[in-house]
């Protein structure tokens, strides 16, 4: 099984094969509380590593996520502004915001494991 990594914006990232699948981390979800609604990306988009491809509001803000990685979007989880539920859910059982086909698996290579990741939240507090 694909390991989860993520970045200092929150985004989790699911990897399988090529495919990124991109959510938010706990810790996103939790600073932004009750969340209110999802906009969602466009299926085919091409994205370059660090452009914003979704937004999620809450009753408190409203936050942009970003792409890890360079890709195109190749599906978008259509079930979760019907069901905001959803984000709070792992990414393989349908937490995912967007999948991208990933141009440069590499940049996977620059995201934090599960541990740097809990390293990384330490130093936030």
């Amino acid at each position: 099984m694909a390991e989860t990594k993520y970045t200092e914006d929150h985004e989790a990232v699911y990897v399988d094969g090529d495919v990124a699948w991109v959510g938010i981390t706990p810790y996103a979800q939790e600073a932004l509380g009750d969340l209110v609604f999802v906009e969602l990306p466009e299926v085919g988009k091409s994205l370059s590593k660090g452009d914003e491809f979704a937004v999620v509001e809450s009753v408190k803000t409203a936050a942009e996520v970003y792409s890890p990685v360079d890709g195109e979007v190749v599906e978008a989880n259509d079930n979760m502004p019907d069901d905001l539920e959803l984000i709070t859910k792992s990414l393989a059982d349908g937490g995912w915001i967007a999948k991208i086909k990933m141009s440069d698996a590499s940049q996977l290579d620059g995201l934090m494991d599960e541990a740097a990741y809990q390293d990384y939240l330490k130093t936030l507090d």
